[in-house]
């Protein structure tokens, strides 16, 4: 990279940032509302650092502030922000433009929000030089082109040439994250840049990052839930509550010797290899956040804490919050607890969400050789010369496997491997092309929903990811789930219904006056609660659940998992578990199912398929999960390239294209057998199972890690 840029980082030798004492507050008509309290940060060239915490805790105001950003009704109430020695307050709005994008960089969540639709990429990306640097349109296209080299897109050309909606969601954060890097910032914020993407994108994203980062020198703020993802990206980390830092230092010291229970409560909550469903079961943190105009006195965590104490973590060491304090033995580790000193954590046995097995029960869907094809009609006269005038999109081919009353079976990939699509077959939204899929027995691959009777459809029922599509806003909680009860036939009587309707709320453990709340009254949790609810309603004998914790906090997430498998054993359903995040996955399934453009690369058990042999797909997969675990070692494993076209899938195995144990021309040209590795566990490979028996494991734990001070 060439321009002002590439020098920059060599003119100040002191912190690239500070944040001293930092408050933010939004003003509203129903006044001042305190977002972010006494918060500091000291951030050197080429360091990074990590905010985490639940949904508004103040972390992305924190990067708002930063990039001066806060609008109209926010500002900063208290405080600095220094910038390679500067005030930023003190900037006129000229001197803040020409900052933005040249020399602080942010990458937000979800990138089209980014993109200009209208415009194709490479002029979107050749504005940043033209602007900010005033070079000629060819050295910007030049420089623009680079850049998409830099971020391993294929095809710069053709990538500049494209408008945003012609490339795929991964490969569009890719160029917003070389928009953001094309002028070579000191400075780089990242709003949570992966939480919309696969693990195999979110893994080649994060690997790019550390590279580009390292060959620049570049500082960044990553902010993020996934708290694995701060273990691989960042040096330090600041864990947010409530609008303050509860407890900061170096990631590995944080991770291993955390002394906040807050803390210790956000990796409790999160599924780490350690954790099992029936041994060791995730931990919510109980309540909620608390409003900005409602924080106790003292300890803001102090209404959901076990360690509580009233007369010490209620009263404020100074001003308002308890200040923070070092921990003895770890410079720069700090804690704002008045009793982190004092807590025996090996003593500390909270209970979890879930409890003992339940054994699985009869048969209840049995899958043979299903197949969903689309087709494409092209009217071109170059269709009609060649008589293609028909296209097949293989979104299915030929699925087969049996899920059993009271099993949870997990259906993993990337997207556009069918997860979804094979999910609509079964509800009736969408028909087979083919195949067999008998549900108690009757086969329903040819019934549309419309065509199932009430008992068919109340049987068999969906949880959907994103819980704020899923309610009528219109209606309350308790007529929503109400309709539900009277059209499946559970009960008639009124009386009936409404006492159905407390149970059902009960169930979820949500309060019965949310009967009479609208789904605007709730938060992301209790919407997907209330969900939940309907979902069971019916009576179902088995519940999709598609994606349903991934849009949620990590404390939300134990608690609605926890729920799941509670009802799961008490009414024995039968639960499909549609999901990316293979460390949920571990956690929470019986079975699992791999799939990779619309077929099947490995099924079994989960200790069968989280362990060698594996799949190499399989194996790719689990080598890209995030985890927060210092004593993990994990091979490496990077996928390239993008997921072919289901339209023109590759011949022979479908996964040859990106394959890193590819063995040669047969895997181009024919279709791999079906090899059992023990009763159950399928692997679809050219590979012999003899040699995908010596693949060295993907994770392994180390040695555990003493608890003791580090020496100074």
């Amino acid at each position: 990279m060439t321009g002002n840029g590439s020098s920059r980082h060599d003119k100040y030798d002191g912190p690239i940032l500070e944040c001293k004492n930092l408050s933010i507050s939004y003003f509203t008509r129903a006044g001042e509302i305190p977002a972010v309290v006494d918060f500091n940060l000291t951030l050197n060239q080429g360091d990074s650092v990590g905010l985490v915490g639940e949904s508004g805790c103040g972390k992305s105001t924190v990067a708002m502030a930063i990039m001066q950003y806060l609008g109209n009704n926010g500002g900063i109430v208290g405080g600095q922000v220094i910038y390679k020695g500067r005030d930023l307050a003190t900037l006129s709005e000229e001197e803040l433009r020409q900052l933005r994008g040249n020399e602080i960089a942010m990458v937000y969540q979800e990138p089209m929000a980014s993109l200009n639709p209208s415009m194709t990429l490479g002029r979107q990306l050749m504005e940043v030089p033209l602007y900010h640097e005033h070079v000629s349109e060819a050295e910007a296209a030049k420089r623009a082109r680079k850049i998409l080299a830099d971020v391993n897109l294929p095809d710069p050309d053709r990538v500049m040439s494209s408008y945003p909606h012609q490339i795929s969601g991964g490969q569009q954060q890719r160029v917003v994250i070389a928009m953001a890097l094309l002028s070579n910032p000191s400075l780089l914020l990242l709003d949570e840049p992966t939480t919309a993407l696969d693990v195999t994108v979110e893994a080649g994203i994060v690997e790019l990052i550390a590279e580009i980062a390292k060959k620049f020198n570049t500082s960044m703020i990553y902010i993020s839930h996934n708290l694995g993802l701060i273990l691989a990206t960042c040096g330090r980390v600041n864990v947010m509550y409530s609008g303050v830092v509860v407890e900061e230092g170096a990631v590995d010291v944080v991770f291993d010797h955390m002394r906040h229970p807050y803390t210790k409560g956000l990796f409790n909550a999160i599924p780490l290899p350690s954790a099992d469903k029936t041994a060791r079961p995730l931990v919510a943190i109980r309540g909620q956040l608390p409003l900005p105009h409602e924080r106790p006195a003292g300890c803001y965590f102090g209404p959901r804490c076990d360690f509580f104490q009233a007369g010490r973590c209620d009263v404020p060491a100074h001003g308002s919050t308890l200040a923070m304090s070092s921990v003895d033995g770890r410079p720069g580790h700090e804690v704002r607890c008045a009793r982190w000193s004092e807590i025996d954590w090996d003593a500390h046995k909270p209970e979890g969400v879930s409890g003992e097995e339940t054994p699985m029960g009869d048969e209840v869907l049995s899958i043979t050789n299903m197949r969903k094809y689309y087709e494409l009609h092209d009217n071109s006269i170059a269709a009609m010369i060649k008589g293609k005038r028909v296209r097949y999109v293989k979104a299915n081919e030929s699925i087969s496997f049996v899920a059993h009353e009271s099993e949870t079976v997990a259906i993993v990939g990337e997207s556009g491997c069918g997860k979804s699509t094979f999910a609509k077959v079964l509800m009736g939204l969408e028909t087979a092309t083919d195949g067999e899929v008998l549900f108690n027995g009757d086969d329903v691959s040819s019934q549309s929903v419309q065509k199932r009777s009430p008992k068919q459809v109340g049987s068999m029922q969906m949880v959907f990811q994103n819980p704020f599509d899923t309610l009528n806003p219109s209606h309350s909680v308790g007529s929503q789930l109400a309709r539900v009860i009277k059209k499946f036939g559970v009960e008639t009587d009124k009386d009936r219904i409404e006492n159905r309707v407390m149970e059902l709320l009960d169930l979820v453990k949500l309060p019965r006056d949310f009967a009479r709340r609208r789904p605007r009254q709730l938060s992301g949790g209790q919407k997907q609660r209330v969900g939940i609810a309907r979902a069971f309603a019916g009576n179902p004998a088995m519940v999709v659940a598609d994606e349903p914790v991934s849009a949620l906090d990590v404390s939300v997430q134990a608690a609605v998992t926890g729920l799941l498998m509670d009802i799961q054993r008490e009414f024995r359903t039968t639960l499909l578990f549609i999901s990316h995040d293979l460390s949920l996955v571990r956690y929470l399934a019986d079975r699992v199912v791999v799939m990779y453009l619309g077929s099947i690369m490995e099924q079994g058990t989960t200790d069968e398929v989280f362990a060698p042999p594996y799949h190499p797909y399989t194996e790719a997969l689990l080598s890209a999960v995030p985890i927060a675990d210092t004593s993990i070692v994990k091979k490496r494993i990077i996928l390239e390239g993008n997921l072919p076209s289901v339209m023109n899938p590759p011949k022979g195995c479908p996964f040859h294209t990106r394959c890193p144990r590819k063995i040669g021309h047969i895997c181009e040209t024919k279709t791999p057998p079906f090899a059992e590795d023990g009763e159950g566990h399928i692997i679809s490979c050219h590979i012999p199972m003899d040699e995908l028996r010596k693949v060295d494991p993907v994770i392994v734990q180390a040695d555990s890690k003493s608890d003791q001070p580090a020496a100074e």
